[in-house]
């Protein structure tokens, strides 16, 4: 039976469409659509059970987005040749769609729900993660899940002044802010992205106009849903309710709690033991045979421990450590802390720590990236740990999580817009923080140490970049809200936003943004920048006070690496007949020597333990590809030796007839006992044939002309 097709169109604002369909394809799917614009394809699906697992008092959220090598015409590289495990693109892709949709399922829905998005055609005019989010929001839309959207996401960019929604890869590159946004008809829900060193102001415009595009899209699922007659979802019970319960705890321990968080106990352990007393002691004082349901009895209690702590900072402007909204915590920092990596650094910031290295390796050490939309190589890395120590949690040492991918995705995004471009950067960078205590805004953490150990290693960054994050804890009822500069673990948790912001003196290098909350306005948005970037200039006068700017050499433990651009036609001279040349020249020298084109240029890249090997091998390479210049003069050695004079190699693999008329201002009958093979001699280059590009060299022009003998007239 031919199935029956909805398909609604929108378009962007430079006209460009978006397709949406359903009841093609995955009909047995609870909802399923296929987004196309242009060429590229998303099949998104959703699935969710009727019931929720016994004792499940979250929602059991999984979304995946996996992009199909077939989707661009090519084969999955390794062993297998299929597409495997997530790689880390897709994964920061996943949490993009995961962060925007999560917030919008009821509190109390807490079934298995799957989302899964495919890239089944691909095209790098409409890129796929701009879009991912969009056909994610629409499967669910005609669905019966429950679900409070539609939302969207696009990529807003700022190419040569003018902003671009879902640029293409071309353009992408050339911008100066790139930011993924999320958001309903109403609201922004979650941005993230970088930017070359803008302002608040820049970066809130930016926001305003991904946001006109997303309601455009958004406007297009409710159509949607309304032609597929999925208005109306499913009913469900997901928790056990005891409305007599709930009340008798509020009034027994509100006041308790509000107490415990105005103790302003500024250690996150002994908070923790202070709210456990409260309802613990409720618990125990219980008969043996009670009725009361224990689990419930705390969840409620977490509920009341919420609401207690959110009150104290609407009521008495203090949080529950003792600070301001706006207050920092103390900060302390250290460089060079470790003896052999080429730079490290610790930065700690209250109960937040991390331990950072830089390590500078070869051509040879870059990352290469190969995906369906994406391949090339990467030669920068940065690598985000977080151990169980670091919350005093015993947790198994496997490898990273999505949450580690992302955080440290949010470091390289902050640090890459410092660092020296690929063409002036011999070295690849790689960056490993380790987080070795957590108390809220670890990624930030990485960002400062990250900085300071860059710094440490020598690496030309245009200057330190620090990084914040932000909450704010609001009422809808009475209007009441606060922005909380360097938020807790307790704050994330608590409150109704976790926003990140990066950036030099100059501006933001990148964001992270998550909201929790309905009705934030852009007033309050910008007043929040505007308290991170006092934050963050704060947090950076005290990175400072340690290391202001990169050191003026490498560590002596550090590789020397250096670039040499050379003709496109003078790459096989380096090269020589089966590498002999080059092989040669690290043989000799115990350089390491990588050799690329790029454009219509040669790339070499030399790579020595230290300052005397790194020498001998710029001296070869720059010989070979040197261009003799007529009346310069060389140090030479004899090659061999012919009747009419010698073969001098006055440059690598570069050789000159020295005559024998050359060779001194005395008449030669023989070149018997005038030079030998081996010998070292100083030349000049007194011509080059035209015709056959024969080298004429000449020794006699560079030394004393013999004064005339003085001929006595005949008698």
């Amino acid at each position: 039976m031919k199935p029956t097709v909805i398909s609604k169109t929108c378009k962007l604002p430079d006209g460009r469409e978006i397709t949406i369909e359903t009841g093609k394809l995955a009909r047995l799917a609870d909802g399923s659509v296929v987004l196309r614009m242009g060429n590229t394809m998303l099949l998104a699906t959703v699935v969710s059970a009727q019931e929720a697992k016994p004792g499940t008092d979250f929602l059991p959220l999984s979304v995946d987005y996996q992009e199909k090598f077939a989707s661009t015409g090519k084969v999955p590289g390794g062993f297998l040749k299929r597409e495997s495990k997530l790689s880390d693109y897709e994964i920061l892709i996943s949490r993009l769609i995961d962060r925007a949709l999560r917030p919008l399922f009821p509190n109390d829905y807490h079934a298995d729900t799957q989302v899964m998005i495919y890239l089944i055609s691909g095209d790098e005019n409409a890129l796929p993660d701009s879009l991912a989010a969009f056909a994610a929001s629409a499967a669910l839309s005609v669905s019966d899940i429950p679900f409070q959207g539609p939302i969207s996401e696009v990529r807003v960019a700022r190419v040569d002044g003018q902003f671009v929604i879902n640029p293409t890869m071309e353009q992408k590159k050339r911008a100066d802010i790139d930011l993924i946004v999320a958001a309903s008809i109403e609201n922004i829900l979650m941005v993230e992205g970088e930017m070359k060193e803008v302002s608040e102001d820049d970066m809130l415009e930016a926001l305003k106009q991904a946001h006109e595009a997303i309601k455009v899209q958004c406007q297009l699922q409710i159509e949607l849903t309304e032609a597929t007659g999925k208005s109306v979802k499913r009913t469900y019970n997901h928790e056990e309710k005891d409305e007599a319960l709930r009340q008798e705890l509020w009034n027994l321990m509100y006041d308790k709690a509000y107490a415990v968080a105005r103790q302003l106990n500024t250690s996150k352990k002994g908070r923790s033991e202070a709210f456990s007393k409260v309802i613990d002691e409720y618990l125990e004082a219980l008969p043996e045979d009670t009725t009361v349901n224990k689990d419930l009895a705390k969840h409620y209690y977490h509920e009341i421990q919420k609401k207690a702590s959110r009150d104290l900072v609407l009521n008495e402007n203090v949080r529950l450590d003792g600070r301001k909204t706006r207050e920092i915590r103390e900060i302390w920092s250290e460089v060079d802390y470790l003896p052999s990596p080429h730079g490290s650094a610790i930065f700690t910031r209250g109960e937040t720590q991390s331990l950072t290295t830089v390590t500078l390796g070869t051509k040879l050490d870059e990352q290469m990236i190969d995906g369906a939309m994406i391949e090339g190589s990467s030669k920068f890395i940065l690598h985000y740990n977080f151990p169980g120590f670091s919350t005093g949690e015993v947790k198994p040492n496997r490898g990273p999580g999505r949450r580690e991918v992302g955080h440290g995705n949010l470091a390289f995004r902050a640090l890459k817009q410092v660092l020296p471009p690929d063409e002036k950067n011999p070295y690849t960078i790689r960056v490993v923080s380790d987080i070795l205590e957590s108390n809220g805004s670890s990624s930030m953490a990485t960002v400062c140490a990250g900085s300071l150990a860059l710094m440490d290693a020598g690496v030309p960054v245009k200057g330190p970049v620090s990084g914040i994050a932000m909450g704010m804890i609001s009422d809808s009822t009475s209007g009441k809200y606060a922005i909380l500069s360097d938020i807790l673990g307790d704050e994330d948790h608590l409150g109704d936003m976790d926003f990140k912001v990066t950036g030099t003196e100059k501006g933001i290098t990148a964001c992270q943004m998550d909201l929790k909350v309905e009705g934030l306005t852009y007033d309050i948005l910008k007043e929040a920048l505007l308290q991170a970037k006092e934050g963050r200039l704060h947090i950076l006068n005290e990175m400072k006070k340690t290391l202001s700017a990169p050191r003026p050499d490498l560590k002596p433990q550090t590789p020397r690496a250096e670039t040499i651009v050379i003709e496109k036609e003078m790459i096989g001279a380096v090269i020589g007949p089966g590498g002999k040349v080059v092989q040669d020249i690290q043989n000799t020298t115990g350089a390491t020597v990588v050799i690329e084109e790029v454009g219509n240029k040669g790339v070499v890249n030399v790579f020595a333990s230290n300052k005397s090997v790194m020498e001998a091998a710029v001296k070869r390479i720059k010989g070979i590809v040197a261009i003799p210049e007529v009346g310069e003069v060389y140090e030479g050695k004899v090659k061999s030796i012919m009747p009419f004079g010698a073969f001098v190699e006055f440059m690598p693999g570069k050789d000159g007839l020295l005559h024998i008329s050359e060779i001194k201002w005395d008449r030669l009958e023989s070149m018997e006992g005038v030079l030998e093979v081996g010998e070292e001699v100083k030349v000049k280059l007194i011509e080059v044939d035209k015709k056959t590009g024969k080298y004429r060299l000449s020794r006699k022009v560079l030394l004393p002309r013999p004064p005339k003998k003085e001929t006595t007239p005949a008698e």
